[in-house]
């Protein structure tokens, strides 16, 4: 049988959060990318001879990445503090997707200088709003 108060602790401590810090994160995603910058990526991928990806397929696929990262980041707000979090955090989720896409190639030319400071303040803020939902005694000091 579910304890019904064990069961409703684990969707405020634990399931809340994330989701919610998986929605901050998509809809961050989605503003940098497709609203903010997407020309910088059409237009890389053009002379790349490549369609950029924005399709609907797509758009899931970034949405269940913003899920799992939120994971990844709620995980690590249980062990570490919240500047510790976001650096892990950002240096896991965007440095090394940024090595990867930038070995293929596929990065645009001065994107980072905008990408950096609006995914550290993404990462951030992901990290705070877990961390509102953490109990006390799982704060890391």
């Amino acid at each position: 049988m579910i304890n019904k108060g064990r069961f409703m602790k684990v969707l405020k401590n634990t399931a809340l959060p994330i989701l919610l810090a998986g929605i901050w994160i998509s809809m961050s995603e989605f503003a940098r990318n497709e609203l903010l910058f997407k020309h910088y990526w059409t237009s890389h991928y053009d002379k790349l001879g490549l369609v950029f990806p924005s399709g609907p397929v797509n758009g899931a696929v970034w949405g269940l990445w913003s899920i799992l990262f939120a994971i990844a980041v709620y995980i690590l707000s249980k062990r570490y503090s919240l500047t510790e979090t976001t650096v892990l955090a950002w240096f896991t989720g965007f440095v090394l997707m940024w090595v990867v896409v930038g070995n293929l190639g596929l990065l645009p030319d001065g994107l980072l200088y905008a990408a950096v400071p609006l995914s550290f303040l993404e990462v951030f803020l992901a990290a705070y709003i877990i961390r509102k939902f953490l109990p006390a005694e799982e704060y890391p000091s």
